[in-house]
């Protein structure tokens, strides 16, 4: 089973080690099926708790999987490969539509939240022994919860979305736990399901958002946790509506144990109203983040959930980093507060110009996703060969690789640097590189 290589070791560490040795050596490929944890003991002359021990420890550090009955295998990709470093580095003179940011000209202006923030900050000055969220921040941000149709709960800060999530997933799961995820869904989250020594089961997303019967089979198949993008979701664009709403809860329901956490990706940036899962099961998280809004540096979300989890995630977050700065939340309370980002003429801005590619690709054949948001979803042939064609043509794109698990080839455009002049020339160049490449004679 194991060819040449030969795993060493009497204690945990030094078996971990020695398999993280195999793995980093090319010994032992990904995909590879590490023996039985009895088998491997007896070989070792070692309890099989020991071989427990380190095939946890491996688990934890993102180095194998354990697929139940079917045994341990080393990872396809370790965790420490980050999809992000599949991006494509737009060189001088090419547009860059792959990093996924928001549109510098529709963010507000900090200058004035922070002014505001300083003074009222001045009194405290920010020392120990503050309430970890802001009392008008959490006020604030639970009544606009509240009128969203957010269960009522607690309230903390984070440091931006994925924080929230990682905090969520790390107070209810272990090491080798399932989380049923997007797929395609958002790059970060599959880069930490794994990294957390979880283990992701994909479910699939059309544009009313995760597809029911899926969740279904994922929850079934023992999955602990369901990770689901409300609006604007990363890379489809879809959005939960009220059909969908209605039978993912019914089927979580179902499963009232499973943890849910929802991301509202599109807070503020689109104009479809929000329907919510919250509540539908015992242990529940609600996520709504200032970065696409409001500007990335604001490494501030509004997490909220039931008592439990609210509670764990705070407990854990006062022995790390302790609290979100109170500065910045004062700061983000003053921009909700004074109307500084119109929801609206944001929503229609990025509506415009995704609408119009949509449009564009379709009358030249090109089929592309995107309900809500600020990115493009287009499937294509041969993914790497049409990053490369568009990429000669002028234009970077997100390779699909850094989105997906089992669907198939595509790559999303982030709509926020186009102008409406940039709309025709770019659909030529999409329809151009979508599909199969041509072939090349040298004759």
């Amino acid at each position: 089973m194991l060819g040449e290589y030969r795993i060493s070791g009497r204690r945990a560490s030094e078996i971990a080690a020695s398999v993280e040795r195999g793995v980093g050596s090319g010994d032992l490929p990904p995909g590879h099926v590490l023996p039985p944890m009895r088998e491997l003991a007896a070989r070792l002359e070692v309890n099989p708790n020991t071989v427990a021990a380190a095939y946890r420890t491996l688990r934890e550090r993102g180095v194998i999987e354990t697929a139940g009955r079917r045994g341990s295998r080393v990872r396809d990709a370790p965790a420490s490969t980050s999809r992000g470093s599949l991006r494509i580095e737009a060189p001088p003179g090419v547009r860059d539509l792959g990093e996924g940011n928001p549109d510098p000209e529709l963010l507000p202006d900090l200058g004035p939240a922070l002014a505001v923030a300083a003074a009222a900050d001045a009194e405290s000055r920010g020392l120990y022994g503050q309430p970890p969220v802001v009392p008008e921040f959490a006020a604030y941000a639970r009544a606009a919860l509240e009128a969203d149709g957010v269960p009522a709960g607690p309230v903390a800060v984070t440091s931006g979305a994925l924080d929230a999530v990682e905090r969520v997933l790390a107070a209810h799961l272990r090491p080798g736990d399932t989380v049923a995820v997007e797929d395609p869904g958002w790059g970060s989250v599959l880069d930490l399901v794994p990294a957390l020594g979880l283990r992701a089961v994909p479910v699939g997303v059309d544009d009313s958002g995760p597809l029911a019967a899926d969740v279904e089979r994922a929850l079934r198949a023992g999955a602990r946790a369901l990770i689901v993008t409300c609006r604007a979701q990363n890379p489809t664009g879809a959005s939960v509506d009220s059909r969908r709403a209605r039978e993912l809860r019914a089927v979580l329901a179902r499963h009232p144990d499973v943890l849910l956490i929802e991301d509202d990706h599109g807070h503020a940036i689109v104009d479809l109203p929000l329907h919510p899962l919250a509540g539908a099961t015992v242990h529940y998280a609600f996520i709504r983040s200032a970065a696409k809004a409001y500007g990335p540096d604001l490494r501030v979300a509004t997490l909220t959930g039931d008592a439990v989890t609210v509670d764990r995630v705070e407990g854990r977050q006062r022995l790390g980093p302790g609290w979100v700065s109170g500065l910045l939340q004062r700061a983000v309370l003053h921009l909700w507060t004074s109307g500084a980002v119109d929801t609206r003429t944001v929503a229609r801005s990025y509506g415009d110009r995704r609408d119009a590619l949509i449009r564009a690709l379709a009358e030249r054949g090109v089929s592309a996703r995107g309900r809500s948001g600020m990115n493009l979803w287009v499937p294509v042939s041969d993914e790497t060969g049409a990053v490369a064609r568009l990429l000669h043509a002028g234009w970077a794109a997100a390779p699909g690789a850094r989105f997906r698990l089992d669907t198939p080839q595509a790559v999303r455009l982030t709509v926020s640097p186009l102008t409406a002049a940039d709309i025709g020339p770019l659909a030529d160049a999409v329809a151009a590189a979508a599909g199969p490449a041509r072939p090349v004679s040298y004759g």
